[in-house]
């Protein structure tokens, strides 16, 4: 009996958190993972993340265990499910594990350069922001993105719950659940909030969680920034 309809495959984009390896050393590796998963454990706890080797030199690279890594990230709580920049070595062990492996992205000094065209392109069109409103509650458990552009929300943001921009995050409500911005690694974006009482809130990667925040400015308007590789609370 055929079943019309049983299944769909679509393009989709996700957003994972990306581990970036940077010292061969273990033990230190393991010691300040343990150190930031604990500030927001919940946060983690089963997230599934792309390891990254990329920034190892390689004769550091030969010295990771890839299975060894593997496992403290299990014990961690993590879910691996895809790594990139690995030696041919770790690639293999990888994919023994079920991992996907991604190609590596390159920086464009790394990259070879082309030669200049012969005639001038025209200027690019700017690129219009897109910008995601939602007028209502979101609720604990709901996760809401705005792919591209500034989420803005005119409610509150319940504790459980999730909303995630590439742009900037505007809530006009209590926000007492998570707001990640720049989760594309936009360093530039911001959070602005009429009642910061977040569990967490990050910006292109780097993050705080409620116990850093300052009950002071509860119920005012403020905006939260990067600067010096630390998230920054200033009223308005």
């Amino acid at each position: 009996m055929s079943h019309p309809g049983a299944v769909e495959l679509k393009s989709g984009s996700i957003t994972l958190p990306i581990l970036k390896v940077l010292s061969p050393d273990l033990d230190a590796v393991t010691l300040q993972l343990e150190d930031k998963l604990g500030k927001a454990p919940e946060f983690f706890r089963n997230a599934p993340i792309i390891i990254d080797l990329g920034d190892l030199e390689e004769s550091e690279k030969d010295r990771v265990d890839f299975t060894d890594l593997l496992k403290v990230l299990h014990q961690l709580a993590l879910a691996p499910v895809g790594m990139r920049g690995g030696s041919q070595d770790q690639q293999a062990a990888a994919q023994r594990e079920k991992l996907a492996v991604l190609a590596e992205v390159r920086s464009e000094s790394l990259q070879t350069s082309k030669p200049p065209p012969k005639r001038p392109l025209p200027p690019p069109r700017p690129m219009t922001a897109l910008t995601k409103i939602i007028d209502h509650p979101v609720r604990s458990g709901q996760r809401i993105y705005a792919p591209g552009g500034d989420l803005i929300v005119i409610a509150q943001v319940s504790p459980g719950a999730e909303i995630m921009a590439d742009g900037n995050i505007h809530v006009y409500g209590a926000l007492k659940g998570r707001a990640l911005a720049g989760v594309q690694g936009n360093l530039d974006a911001r959070i602005y909030c009429t009642d910061l009482q977040a569990q967490l809130i990050a910006i292109g990667g780097h993050y705080r969680t409620s116990e850093d925040e300052d009950v002071a400015l509860q119920g005012r308007l403020v905006q939260v920034y990067l600067k010096d590789d630390s998230l920054t609370v200033d009223p308005l």
